[in-house]
């Protein structure tokens, strides 16, 4: 994107979901100078968004009336559905042709399903789930992939461009979410084959953080590896992406490779290790800790 184009013209836009995303996205939005109007069930931790311009909404409803652009960062579809739907939603008092964008990750076809049922009653849908983590909502460095028709994109483009490095329009609806569980297939299978090897390597007696730089100083170097290295050494799993969601985006994966008839053999195994991580009562920590189920297969331990 050119500069030009990042810092297009934009009406008011909404911000609905201010956690670990949402909150800096809506912060960079404010940088860009963008009119932002914001609204989230605690609205305790934004404070400083308000404090750099930020408008505080009272509720979905206000957001839907002040802004015909309304980005939701929301974990999931029944949540964009919750804060859409009712006299306290988006759409209560939205104008028609009023257009969500869901980013979070879903399932695609269920997004799908939901944008026929807000284009009937004259609103439009996005979707444009992201990647790059907190890491990249913090620095304005999203990917964003975007699914919708010409129109609707259009309309949320500059909004977009002003929080993201990469951004691409991939086709109808549904298209962000699938390139979304493509991404993380890679994701969730690059972090459990980085796993195993740091169990391996100590398991043999290599120091862990000697072998994270030499993995990435090579072949096996990835952003995943640059941001995640920490994580691995000192085992200090706080979450910015915790494990319960990459489970459930590997199930969007799963669900769409059925639809498709595309066998997913090495993604049916990561799952079922992101779902052991779960089972043990581990979803709330962050994606990286999948290497402490590999420790407990092999009986091993990396932390010091």
């Amino acid at each position: 994107m050119t500069s030009a184009t990042r810092q297009g013209a934009l009406g008011p836009v909404g911000v609905i979901g201010l956690g670990q995303m949402g909150l800096p996205l809506a912060g960079n939005l404010v940088k860009s100078g963008a009119e932002v109007h914001a609204w989230d069930v605690d609205l305790s931790r934004a404070s400083d968004l308000f404090a750099a311009g930020a408008k505080r909404a009272a509720s979905a409803a206000e957001v839907g009336r002040r802004a015909r652009v309304v980005l939701t960062v929301l974990p999931d579809l029944p949540q964009v559905q919750q804060v859409c739907e009712g006299p306290t939603g988006i759409l209560a008092q939205a104008e028609p042709g009023t257009v969500v964008v869901v980013m979070g990750t879903v399932d695609p076809f269920a997004v799908r399903e939901y944008a026929h049922v807000l284009t009937g009653r004259g609103f439009g849908l996005v979707d444009a789930p992201m990647s790059g983590g907190v890491e990249g909502a913090r620095a304005g460095t999203l990917s964003i992939m975007v699914g919708g028709g010409d129109a609707d994109v259009a309309r949320v483009l500059p909004a977009l461009t002003r929080v993201s490095s990469t951004l691409r329009h991939l086709g109808p609806v549904g298209s962000g979410e699938l390139s979304k569980a493509c991404n993380q297939i890679v994701v969730a299978g690059t972090l459990a084959v980085l796993s195993e090897a740091i169990v391996l390597g100590v398991r043999g007696g290599l120091d862990p953080q000697a072998l994270l730089e030499v993995l990435g100083g090579g072949l096996a170097a990835s952003q995943l590896l640059e941001n995640k290295w920490q994580n691995f050494v000192t085992h200090d799993f706080t979450a910015t992406g915790p494990a319960a969601f990459q489970h459930k985006d590997l199930g969007f994966a799963l669900q769409a490779g059925r639809a498709e008839g595309v066998a997913l053999p090495v993604t049916a195994v990561v799952d079922q290790i992101f779902g052991a991580m779960k089972w043990r009562g581990l979803g709330h920590e962050d994606h990286s800790g999948v290497i402490q189920i590999i420790e407990a297969l092999s009986g091993v331990s990396t932390s010091h």
